[in-house]
């Protein structure tokens, strides 16, 4: 083998293409639309250039990246100025930045934009239906090895283990993602009839480029999400990523963390609410018993029982009779020491006479003390049925004696209503004469 034909090693080769690249293109501007834009701890920015056809990989390094204008997200059209290379160990092709521009919505952006337009001038984003809470059993369309499920199935654990969850595997990116989910959601709408006590959808992956997020701006899985018969809550992506999916939803959440909070309370939290309405409960009723219990004391001890007052009243009566007595028999002493000092005068003088005058005389006080004492029976026994008809008026024989009845249990104590009997059991009833002893045959609310 001559020298000419010696074979290139591997590095020769990249060193040499990176030359000629370097030296054949020089600096070039390139438009395209970003994708895959990563920010390492370097400080250097790498990103995807691309267009519908083709895409390159490119580096901004740190040195330049602090001049750049542009937000540089996902799916941003740009203006690139910058110089063709070769990374040689691995021989990666590759746009060396120097200078980036904003050139307006990309494509992808673009088509999001109008596609949102349209479904929501037709209505598919008025879906609002309140999701249950806590939802019985919880259906989940999402991939069953990312780690949204995982952050998912770990926060409903910790919140509200009662919660039954069934988890439909479906991929979440690429171009079969949105068809699964569309047939996922057309079966589980279908399978309600059969399982009612199914009743509500979650749908959830991590975060993504914009590309990793497509499938959820398809737009026949918008109008799946919107014609479900089951409740929808779409959580897609990270707190900033808003897809057609989440505007279709009856409720969107930030994060798939986030939509696990959003469906069911935190029970840890709900049982120390629970123990201290419990608490504030018990000593509210204590209070109130206290309150109560003084305000029975209170009454209890202004409360005069009818004896007493049947007592009062009977030794009123047996003192107005004593000074009726007394009265009769002062009046009579005066009288007979009249009829005494009579005598002697009636003696000194004409008794004939005497004897006519003071008969007369004698007839006339006998008539007059007559009167006064009929008036002054009236008077008192006027007095004594008052006090009659007022110790009758508080005596509870008088309530029984226009017909009501005292109803008392075995106890002795007093059945006020209908529902402290029970039916069967034993009553007496004090009437004004007598008792009745009774049992309960049934009982009326009126």
């Amino acid at each position: 083998m001559s020298d000419s034909a010696k074979p290139l090693t591997v590095s020769d080769l990249n060193r040499r293409s990176r030359q000629a690249l370097e030296h054949e293109l020089g600096e070039v501007w390139v438009e395209g639309e970003l994708s895959n834009v990563s920010r390492p701890a370097s400080g250097h920015i790498y990103f995807t250039l691309k267009d519908d056809r083709a895409q390159v990989r490119c580096a901004l390094f740190r040195q330049r990246a602090r001049f750049v204008a542009a937000p540089m997200r996902d799916g941003d059209q740009v203006k690139l100025r910058g110089k063709v290379s070769l990374f040689e160990p691995r021989g990666d092709y590759q746009l060396i930045a120097e200078a980036v521009q904003a050139a307006g919505l990309g494509e992808l952006l673009a088509a999001y934009e109008r596609l949102k337009a349209q479904l929501d001038g037709e209505g598919v984003f008025a879906n609002a239906r309140p999701l249950p809470y806590p939802p019985r059993k919880l259906l989940i369309l999402s991939s069953d090895s990312g780690a949204a499920i995982r952050d998912v199935l770990a926060v409903l654990a910790a919140r509200w283990p009662l919660c039954d969850v069934t988890l439909i595997p479906v991929p979440v990116q690429g171009a079969e993602a949105a068809p699964a989910m569309i047939s996922a959601l057309s079966l589980l709408n279908r399978q309600k009839q059969l399982d009612p006590a199914r009743d509500a959808i979650l749908i959830t992956r991590g975060g993504g480029s914009l590309e990793d997020l497509w499938a959820f701006n398809n737009e026949h899985l918008a109008r799946a999400i919107f014609h479900s018969r089951l409740p929808v809550m779409s959580a897609v992506g990270h707190e900033v990523d808003t897809t057609l999916a989440d505007f279709a939803a009856d409720a969107r959440a930030p994060t798939p963390s986030a939509a696990a909070e959003r469906l069911v309370p935190d029970g840890k939290a709900l049982a120390r609410s629970i123990d201290l309405s419990e608490v504030r409960l018990t000593r509210a009723i204590h209070a109130h018993l206290q309150r109560e219990s003084q305000r029975l004391d209170s009454l209890r001890a202004r409360l005069r029982h009818p004896g007493e007052l049947l007592a009062q009243r009977r030794q009123q009566v047996e003192s107005l009779g004593q000074r009726l007595e007394r009265a009769m028999q002062q009046r009579l002493t005066q009288q007979r020491q009249r009829v005494v000092q009579l005598d002697r005068r009636l003696a000194s003088q004409d008794m004939a006479r005497l004897h006519q005058a003071e008969q007369a005389r004698l007839s006339q006080l006998s008539k007059r003390l007559q009167n006064a004492t009929q008036r002054t029976l009236q008077t008192r026994r006027a007095q004594l049925e008052s006090a009659a008809r007022e110790l009758n008026a508080v005596s509870p024989l008088a309530v029984l004696g226009r017909g009501y009845a005292i109803t008392q249990d075995e106890a002795g104590q007093v059945v006020r209503r209908a529902e402290d009997a029970a039916p069967g059991q034993k009553l007496s009833l004090r009437l004004a004469e007598g008792r009745l002893s009774v049992e309960v045959k049934r009982r009326y609310k009126k």
